[in-house]
């Protein structure tokens, strides 16, 4: 039986565990394949990528639409997409994915756990706005580059979170000399020095 971290046991059900342990399974039998994450990293799974994208959702608001870009191996678009399923919530998610062998997967992990999602095998410049009440992305680019993404498809009261890691003050400096903004960093629970980072009001300079 997986072992849920004592600072989101109170936030994961018997049905959302479930899910979780069922996509886990899921996971690694692709990655197998087509290396969706790193071979080294994989046996960390639940930590390194699973409860670490759990904590974005701990953080969002409810949202009517969710766009997560570069979705890759579904993290944490469906880590978040299973949390909302399972809290009933109407939470419409939007992974882009330019990776065709990724995009696959992702659909596969969609049809199989039954999340309201649906995969844009695109690259995120070349889409028509989205209008998407919340913004994640992780491990896809310098926050500079993230923010213009966001801008171009957050919805006029949406707000971004993005998992950073250990350098993530620096890359606020850098992104503070193109754009202004409200910015919460939450510290992470599943890595030391890295935080995640909960942008509204976003503007050009």
């Amino acid at each position: 039986m997986t072992i849920v971290p004592d600072w989101l046991a109170g936030d994961v059900s018997r049905e959302t565990l479930n899910d979780l342990e069922r996509f886990h399974d899921l996971f690694l039998k692709w990655n197998a394949k087509i290396n969706l994450v790193s071979r080294s990293s994989a046996p960390e799974l639940w930590n390194r990528h699973i409860w670490d994208s759990a904590q974005v959702w701990s953080l969002a608001p409810e949202a009517s639409h969710w766009a997560d870009f570069g979705s890759g191996g579904g993290f944490p678009a469906i880590i978040c997409a299973i949390f909302a399923k399972n809290a009933q919530r109407d939470t419409r998610f939007s992974l882009v994915e330019s990776d065709q062998r990724k995009s696959t997967f992702l659909r596969t992990a969609i049809r199989e756990l039954g999340v309201n999602a649906s995969v844009l095998a695109k690259r995120v410049e070349s889409l028509e706005p989205l209008e998407a009440n919340i913004i994640s992305a992780r491990a896809l680019s310098p926050l500079s580059d993230l923010l213009e993404f966001t801008a171009q498809h957050s919805a006029r009261d949406g707000q971004a979170l993005f998992p950073k890691g250990e350098l993530w003050q620096s890359e606020l400096e850098d992104a503070r000399k193109t754009w202004t903004f409200d910015c919460k960093a939450h510290s992470s629970h599943t890595e030391a020095q890295a935080a995640i980072l909960q942008i509204k009001e976003l503007k050009r300079v």
